[in-house]
């Protein structure tokens, strides 16, 4: 019985119901459970990667820190949408072209200097374009950079793990509680 209650939670939007016995309190009610994130597909949005400037986590939410990393571009480079998604904004924040992109699994990722190429409320598939270099990011050699971002939750994290597989999964054994 504890196997089956271990294994309750992967049901993936399951309905439970009662038998009625025509009072109102006994109707069937459906049982909240938890459905897997959908699956997205990341790439970089420029190739070859090269990293100019790493992820640096800041030690509190508002305190200074790389909130992402920088790519090596040509200027005008094309740049493509990481993941299949909604673009939730296109426009100029301080000065620079900026595009997110909302993604089916909860993650946003972020793009600037751009001159963008697509508009809010879009949907992109992976690598398609969503703007070109235009400008330049702080920090960045004259010759420019692509600064890329991701959230998940209004966190920042570091991209180029999209771009790390999981590898192979194992279950293991469950083991009875003592």
């Amino acid at each position: 019985m504890r196997r089956l209650a271990a294994l309750a939670p992967l049901a993936l939007a399951a309905v439970v119901t009662v038998p009625s016995t025509g009072d109102p309190v006994d109707q069937p009610r459906p049982v909240a459970t938890t459905a897997a994130a959908p699956t997205v597909a990341y790439r970089a949005p420029v190739s070859p990667v090269d990293v100019v400037r790493g992820f640096e986590p800041p030690p509190a939410p508002y305190a200074p820190g790389h909130r992402g990393i920088d790519l090596a571009v040509r200027p005008d480079q094309p740049i493509h949408a990481a993941g299949a998604g909604v673009v939730a904004f296109a426009g100029v924040v301080a000065g620079r072209g900026v595009v997110v992109i909302a993604h089916a699994d909860g993650i946003s990722t972020e793009y600037e200097p751009l001159t963008p190429s697509v508009i809010a409320g879009q949907a992109v598939t992976a690598g398609q374009t969503i703007g070109r270099i235009g400008g330049t990011h702080d920090g960045c050699a004259p010759e420019g950079c692509l600064h890329w971002g991701a959230r998940r939750d209004g966190d920042y994290f570091d991209p180029l793990t999209l771009l790390r597989p999981l590898g192979p999964v194992r279950l293991l054994p469950w083991a009875p509680d003592p």
